[in-house]
């Protein structure tokens, strides 16, 4: 990536970050949906310089204030035009003209983590218990003891958007879905190659090793 620009977002008292992360961050998909170079394939990618998953009342957004925007090419981001999508929003945020990227600096990568909810934990729990149980003859509650031991934490510290599900909107007659977008950042050696999605986001989000790297500062 070797081109960005910067998106500042402006708070107000009776109108919260994480409400305008919301906004503006549903608006930016859609733009990259819309300029998608594949199927759910982005040559745009996000960053989020001030992303912190530490807890303190400093910041008020786990993912700062700023979202930047990254390309390869400098046409790449005056074609996206991120201002049109944006319009509706004029008065929330700030976006600053397109600069290189400066040098020597240090590489992450950006993911879509999935978190499951209590619920989905507890039906995923009984499902293994239920196949363990079948296949060595204990109990179900003997097995779902045992499991208990390794059940994994609904709860997640990463910070998370709410964003509405597009393909959800559109097979259900413009009824759309709230879910989170968990976000989780990966620091790298070296610079990696890699897809990014249309979230922005390193399509690959499993195997370190290739993972879309985008530059940090």
């Amino acid at each position: 990536m070797k081109y960005y620009l910067d998106i500042t977002l402006l708070p107000e008292v009776d109108i919260t970050l994480g409400f305008i992360w919301q906004k503006v961050y549903q608006q930016v998909h859609i733009a990259l949906v819309e300029n998608k170079v594949a199927e759910n394939q982005s040559a745009i990618a996000v960053s989020f310089p001030r992303y912190s998953t530490e807890k303190n009342g400093e910041q008020a957004f786990p993912l700062g204030d700023q979202l930047r925007l990254l390309a390869n090419e400098e046409t790449q981001l005056t074609k996206l035009n991120i201002a049109k999508w944006l319009n509706r929003l004029e008065d929330y945020v700030h976006i600053k003209s397109v600069k290189p990227v400066p040098d020597n600096i240090a590489h992450v990568a950006f993911v879509r983590q999935q978190v499951k909810g209590e619920a989905r934990i507890e039906k995923d729990m009984l499902s293994k218990a239920q196949r363990w149980a079948e296949k060595s003859g204990q109990p179900l509650d003997v097995c779902l003891a045992e499991l208990e031991k390794s059940k994994p934490k609904a709860n997640s510290n990463l910070p998370f958007i709410w964003l509405e599900s597009q393909e959800t909107k559109q097979r259900n007659s413009g009824e759309s879905r709230r879910f989170p977008l968990f976000i989780k950042k990966v620091e790298l050696k070296e610079q990696q190659a890699g897809v990014f999605n249309c979230y922005g986001l390193s399509a690959n989000h499993n195997n370190k090793g290739k993972l879309a790297s985008i530059p940090q500062f």
